[in-house]
């Protein structure tokens, strides 16, 4: 399965993204990520304040281990 970062008009108007109800500014400095809707379990993400900008697509596996690393913590680099 790839992470081509390339996707085709249909396959960008399938995407229901989803902002952090964290964020501030209804989503103004967040980044936005959303499920493909081909049945592949691919995740893209962007930026908010940039829609039309870049975006990167992660295989499900690679969505899974990230959202698993962020719950426990290992991208709190605030600390």
């Amino acid at each position: 399965m790839s992470t081509e970062q390339q996707l085709s008009a249909i396959e960008l108007a399938g995407i229901h993204w989803q902002t952090s109800t964290l964020s501030t500014n209804n989503g103004g400095n967040c980044v936005e990520a959303g499920p493909l809707a081909d049945g592949s379990g691919r995740v893209a993400v962007r930026h908010s304040r940039h829609p039309e900008g870049s975006l990167i697509v992660y295989t499900r596996a690679e969505w899974t281990a990230f959202f698993a690393g962020a719950k426990d913590g290992e991208f709190d680099f605030t600390d």
